[in-house]
């Protein structure tokens, strides 16, 4: 009987040995554990006042997202109809990035970064890109001109040093356009500024000047008189409009004849057919009353193989 209770008794006493030990394991892990992962510490910060600040950054920055979006729709709504389609696109992009900016900002704050310090770094940058970056920023600052200006918008169609297209982006840096024969080009808003610029999408109409010569042995006032018949000959000529109506002058004695002009009005969009109208009327206009058009010949001697050797 006396060695069953020393049994049990020892066997007790590993029982309580064993429990104390995964306790003090357990304890030695949840150490460990809170140290790894800085509970401690978080509990420190984790505080009544911080959660509180932490809820008020986060509604502040909801609310300028909102405010955000409502002054997005107000643009679209209320400059689309007053704006170009590339001015609106570009008011935009600019409420979008001091969007950005402000945010930024506003973050850094909330973890008590200076800002003082990050705009001396940025003033330094500022200086060094700009060195760098001079070309940018000349194009940069025309391209905010060409955008107040409006002398140009998307659709138009162009011509500036000697290129013509049809403009499809109008940026701060350059305006992208495509060329007749579907050629892309990029011209630096800078050049913009400096160069004449032509756009033939500004009015609805567009004269065109039609020129050929006739011979001095010509009656000059009948030939007037029957070329004034020539712009009712195109339909796409104006005719009912009085201060666009069609003209016929005498301009020049040229060696081989008498430069004769006929200027007409016509729709923009009608140029290529206005043109090829008028070519075929005075060309049918000359031939049916005999007037003569002088052009250049050339006389052509043909030699036979002895002269030709020679």
């Amino acid at each position: 009987m006396l060695f069953f209770m020393e049994d049990e008794a020892g066997a007790l006493a590993v029982a309580h040995t064993a429990v104390d030990t995964v306790k003090e394991v357990g304890r030695g892990a949840i150490t460990e554990t809170k140290q790894a992962l800085h509970i401690d510490e978080l509990k420190t910060l984790i505080t009544t006042d911080t959660i509180k600040h932490c809820v008020v950054s986060g509604i502040t920055l909801v609310l300028f997202y909102v405010i955000y979006r409502i002054v997005r729709r107000i643009i679209k709504k209320t400059a689309a109809s007053k704006l170009s389609e590339s001015a609106t696109t570009t008011l935009l992009k600019s409420v979008k990035y001091t969007f950005y900016v402000l945010m930024t900002m506003y973050v850094l704050s909330l973890f008590g970064i200076k800002l003082s310090a990050i705009w001396g770094a940025a003033g330094i940058a500022g200086v060094a890109l700009g060195f760098a970056a001079q070309t940018s920023v000349s194009n940069f600052i025309s391209g905010l001109f060409v955008l107040t200006e409006k002398s140009i918008k998307i659709g138009d169609f162009i011509e500036i040093d000697g290129i013509t297209g049809t403009v499809d982006a109008v940026g701060f840096l350059s305006v992208r356009i495509h060329t007749p024969d579907n050629q892309y080009v990029r011209i630096p808003s800078s050049k913009i500024i400096s160069t004449a610029l032509k756009n033939y999408s500004t009015f609805d109409l567009r004269r065109h000047v039609f020129e050929f010569t006739v011979d001095y042995a010509t009656d000059l006032d009948t030939a007037l008189e029957v070329f004034k018949t020539v712009p009712a000959q195109c339909p796409t000529v104006v005719l009912d409009k009085p201060d666009f109506a069609p003209k016929v002058m005498l301009v020049n004695l040229a060696d081989s004849g008498i430069t004769v002009n006929i200027a007409v009005w016509f729709n923009r969009t009608d140029l290529i057919q206005t043109r090829t109208d008028l070519c075929r009327a005075v060309i049918q206009t000359c031939r049916a009353h005999k007037i003569n058009i002088p052009y250049n010949r050339m006389d052509i001697t043909l030699l036979n193989n002895a002269h030709a050797d020679c």
